[in-house]
C-alpha cells in the first residue's frame, strides 16, 4: 500500500481522535482511500499513540511510531564505503564514481559476507554528504583591483631547431587578475629570475596598471627561504614588488586553494592556448608569442557562459578603475650578489672588476647588476655605480676617486708591500710582480695577479717558483699565466742546454720519423711502403 505524506497521516489522527470523524468523512476531506484511512487507525491503535501524542512529535518520530516493525522492517545492512579512499582516488585522471562503485561493488560481493553493497545512487549520495561534512573552505572574495595571481604552467610548450628539429620544451607563465580573470600569458625559456621578473613587466605593461598585492608560488625565482607562514622574498623579486609599490603574498606550500584562481587560470590557458597550438611548430621563442597573443586575445574577448561581458569588458569595468597606474619607468630586472672587497679595492662579477672606495678594503658589500648598470651596496648604501664591462674577463673598471691619495692611505698594502713579499720567495719573483705592477694602469690592478702568483709557491716549492719565474722573463712573457704553464709542464727544471736542445730536436718517441724516412735516394728501389 502506497504511504501517503506525514501531513495527511497527522490529518487522519487528528479529525479522528479530536473531532471525532468517521473514517467515511476522514477519507472525504483529506482525499485518500478508506483503506488508507483504516490501516493508519489501525496502526495508532496498536502503537497506543493518541492525537495529543503524535501533536508533539516530530515528523520522524511519528512515522518510526507507525511504520517500524523490528525485526521486520529494519533497513538491510551494507557494506561500509570508505570515503577517504574514494576522495583520494577522484584526484587521479580518469577516475569516476561509476568507476570507484564498480571496484566497491565487486569487492563487498568477493567477500561473500552477509552485508550487501549500496546501489550507485546511494553510493553518489552518501559521499557527497560525507564531503560536505569536511572542514569548511572559505569562499575567496576577490576585491577589485586588489590581487593578481602568477604561477607556471605544468603542461609546456615546445619550439623547434629549424636545422635539425630537435624540440626544447619551454615555460608558459600565465598572470590573472583576481576580480576579473583578466589573463596575461606569454612563453619563456626558463622558469630562473631572469625571465620570471621580465615576465611579471611584460605582464604589467599589457594590464597597463598594477594591482596591491602578488600571489606567487613558492619558486625558487620568488622566494629565497620557502615558509609556511613567513617565506623569506628573493631581493630582486622584492625590488621589482618595491618599484611597482605591490605587496608580494606567496602561497603556502602544498596549499593550491591559496591561488585557486590562477590554478583555473592555467588550466583555461592548457585548453586555450597550449592544446590548441599542439599541432603547429615553431622555430623560435619570438614566433611562438605571436601566436600566443592572438589566442590571449581571443579568451579575454570570449563571452562568459553565466555571466555577462568578458574578461575585457569585466577588466576596464571592475579591475582598472581600482588598480595603480605604471611607475614612469618600467623595472629592470636586477641580479643580486654579496662578495667581498679584495685588497685592490674592487670587486669581481663574471669576471670583471668593478672599484669601489678604497676604505672598503675587506668589507662584505652587495652588488646590483643590471643588463647596463654594476652597482655596489654597504650597508644598504650605494657606495659605487659602474657603467657594465663586457669586454673580455679580467678587464677592470676603475674610478679615480675610489684610489688613495699615496701609499700610506693603502695601510697594511702599499705595492712596496707585495713586491717584499714576493722577494721572500727569490729575486727572480720579486721582478716579476714588479713588471706585473707596472704593466697595469694603476699598481694596485695587479694585486690579485700577484697574491694568485705567490701563492703558487706554497703548491711547487721556491725553488720551482724562482726557476719558473726566471725562464718567464727569459723569454719575454712575465705573467702569473705563464709561469704557472711553466710549473705546470715541468719546464721549469729543464737546464739551459736541454731547453736548446729540446726545442731543435723536439719530441723523441718511436712514433716519429726522421728526415731520412723520406729520403728517396737513400731508399732502395724495391722497398714498398707500409699501409
Amino acid at each position: 500500500m502506497e504511504r501517503h505524506p506525514m501531513r495527511k497521516i497527522r490529518e487522519v489522527l487528528r479529525l479522528r481522535f479530536e473531532c471525532k470523524r468517521s473514517q467515511r468523512e476522514i477519507s472525504a476531506a483529506i482525499g485518500i482511500s478508506g483503506g488508507s484511512v483504516c490501516d493508519y487507525l489501525n496502526r495508532a491503535r496498536r502503537r497506543g499513540l493518541t492525537w495529543a501524542e503524535a501533536e508533539a512529535l516530530s515528523d520522524s518520530e511519528v512515522e518510526a511510531r507507525l511504520f517500524t516493525a523490528v525485526g521486520r522492517n529494519e533497513p538491510v545492512a551494507r557494506a561500509a564505503v570508505d570515503f577517504e579512499w574514494v576522495a583520494r582516488e577522484m584526484r587521479r585522471p580518469g577516475v569516476t564514481l561509476q568507476l570507484l562503485w564498480t571496484e566497491y561493488r565487486d569487492a563487498v560481493i568477493g567477500k561473500g559476507d552477509r552485508p550487501r553493497p549500496y546501489q550507485y545512487s546511494q553510493f553518489c549520495d552518501l559521499y557527497r554528504a560525507w564531503r560536505q561534512k569536511l572542514p569548511l573552505v572559505m569562499r575567496q572574495e576577490h576585491r577589485a583591483g586588489e590581487k593578481a595571481f602568477v604561477d607556471y604552467s605544468g603542461v609546456k610548450l615546445r619550439i623547434a631547431d629549424r636545422a635539425t628539429g630537435e624540440l626544447t620544451e619551454v615555460e608558459l607563465f600565465v598572470m590573472v587578475l583576481g576580480a576579473s580573470n583578466f589573463t596575461y600569458a606569454e612563453a619563456t625559456k626558463t622558469q630562473t629570475l631572469p625571465d620570471f621578473l621580465s615576465s611579471h613587466v611584460r605582464g604589467f605593461a599589457y594590464f597597463g596598471c598594477v594591482p596591491a598585492v602578488l600571489v606567487p608560488d613558492q619558486l625558487r625565482s620568488a622566494v629565497s627561504v620557502p615558509a609556511r607562514h613567513d617565506p623569506d622574498l628573493n631581493t630582486s623579486y622584492a625590488e621589482l614588488a618595491k618599484h611597482y609599490g605591490i605587496a608580494v603574498i606567496p602561497a603556502r606550500p602544498k596549499k593550491p586553494r591559496d591561488k585557486a584562481k590562477v590554478e583555473v587560470g592555467v588550466q583555461i590557458a592548457q585548453r586555450w592556448i597550449v592544446a590548441r597550438l599542439r599541432n603547429r611548430t615553431f622555430f623560435s621563442l619570438g614566433e611562438l608569442n605571436e601566436a600566443i597573443a592572438e589566442l590571449l586575445e581571443e579568451l579575454n574577448e570570449r563571452r562568459f557562459a553565466k555571466l555577462e561581458g568578458c574578461r575585457r569588458s569585466a577588466f576596464e569595468a571592475i579591475d582598472r578603475p581600482a588598480m595603480r597606474p605604471l611607475p614612469l619607468l618600467p623595472y629592470e630586472v636586477a641580479h643580486w650578489t654579496n662578495a667581498k672587497v679584495n685588497i685592490d679595492y674592487h670587486v669581481e662579477y663574471e669576471g670583471r672588476l668593478y672599484s669601489v672606495p678604497h676604505t672598503l678594503v675587506r668589507r662584505a658589500v652587495e652588488i646590483r647588476a643590471t643588463t647596463s648598470t654594476i652597482e655596489v651596496l654597504h650597508d644598504r648604501r650605494r657606495v659605487a655605480s659602474h657603467v657594465r664591462s663586457y669586454r673580455p674577463k679580467g678587464t677592470a673598471v676603475t674610478e679615480g676617486a675610489h684610489r688613495p691619495k699615496s701609499h700610506r692611505d693603502y695601510g697594511d698594502w702599499p705595492p712596496s708591500r707585495v713586491i717584499g713579499w714576493a722577494g721572500s720567495i727569490g729575486p727572480n719573483t720579486a721582478k716579476l710582480v714588479e713588471e706585473i705592477l707596472s704593466s697595469r694602469p694603476h699598481p694596485e690592478q695587479g694585486y690579485r695577479a700577484s697574491l694568485a702568483l705567490i701563492r703558487n709557491a706554497k703548491r711547487y716549492g721556491r725553488d720551482r717558483m724562482e726557476a719558473a719565474c726566471a725562464r718567464a722573463i727569459e723569454i719575454g712573457s712575465p705573467s702569473r699565466k705563464s709561469v704557472e704553464m711553466i710549473l705546470k709542464r715541468g719546464l721549469d727544471r729543464l737546464t739551459i742546454d736541454d731547453r736548446a736542445s729540446g726545442e731543435s730536436r723536439g719530441p723523441t718517441h718511436e712514433n716519429v720519423r726522421g728526415g731520412d724516412y723520406y729520403d728517396t735516394t737513400t731508399r732502395p728501389p724495391s722497398s714498398t711502403r707500409m699501409h
